[in-house]
């Protein structure tokens, strides 16, 4: 059973929060307390974020079921406790050196590589997918009767972040084992292989974003966001009848970018 919100001291007789206490909890205090703490890695619960990342591939609701217990205590959706990310940066470096060896790229090609990959893949289309995310949630998704809650954005990103860590993990590490033997050979298995890993991946990233803000109790209708397993599904169908072969023309991609 989740905890039940006390009453903060600092409150006033109506229940309201007095100034003070209120302005700690605006979006600008919550992201200046969350940049904070980047510096201070004493401060950080390396092991809770191991622990969610785990659970992320094996039971991703009891992930999002913390998020609750968060929103009990501290008054917020969104994470307060960076570790998360910082071992998310961890594994982009690994997981894109090692793509780098796999790829026979250079040293700087592999430095250009990583970059790309963290300020685009993970960092650029996850502020724009979670901006568009928050604007589709707030807009569409909350129920009429609770127009006084709304989708923080730093917990739309967070989603963002849940969602990719899986992704990452089957497309930049998984894969690798398979990419110069298997996938990117000229043969059915090869982009049957990888075309699979993709729809693992991608499928993966649907439906952590579709628990994520299921798991808000002020929304509705969240089940829209599995619709696009449907469109999924009938591209995979589509590039094994064609002859897709979507990693070799990731690879392609990312020699093509770094030269």
């Amino acid at each position: 059973m989740l905890p039940t919100t006390l009453v903060n001291s600092g409150s006033q007789g109506n229940g309201a929060l007095s100034r003070r206490d209120a302005a700690r909890h605006t979006a600008g205090a919550k992201r200046y307390k969350y940049l904070r703490r980047l510096f201070h890695f004493r401060q950080m619960d390396f092991e809770f974020a191991l622990w969610q990342m785990l659970y992320l591939f094996t039971s991703p609701q009891r992930v999002y079921r913390n998020f609750h217990y968060r929103k009990q205590t501290k008054d917020q959706w969104a994470r307060d406790d960076p570790a998360f990310l910082v071992l998310l940066s961890i594994w982009l470096c690994v997981s894109t050196v090692g793509f780098g060896f796999v790829l026979d790229m250079g040293f700087f090609e592999t430095i250009k590589l990583l970059l790309w990959v963290v300020f685009i893949d993970c960092v650029g289309v996850g502020l724009l997918i979670a901006t568009l995310m928050w604007f589709i949630s707030n807009k569409y998704l909350v129920k009429q009767q609770n127009r006084d809650y709304d989708v923080e954005w730093g917990y739309a990103f967070d989603v963002h972040l849940n969602a990719f860590y899986p992704l990452l993990v089957i497309l930049h590490f998984i894969q690798l084992f398979f990419i110069n033997y298997v996938i990117i050979s000229d043969s059915v298995i090869g982009y049957f292989v990888g075309n699979t890993l993709w729809l693992i991946a991608i499928g993966y990233y649907i439906y952590v974003t579709f628990l994520g803000y299921s798991a808000l109790p002020f929304l509705k209708n969240t089940a829209i966001l599995l619709y696009p397993f449907a469109l999924l599904i009938m591209l995979y169908l589509i590039s094994l009848a064609c002859g897709w072969n979507f990693t070799k023309m990731l690879c392609s991609f990312y020699k093509y970018r770094v030269k």
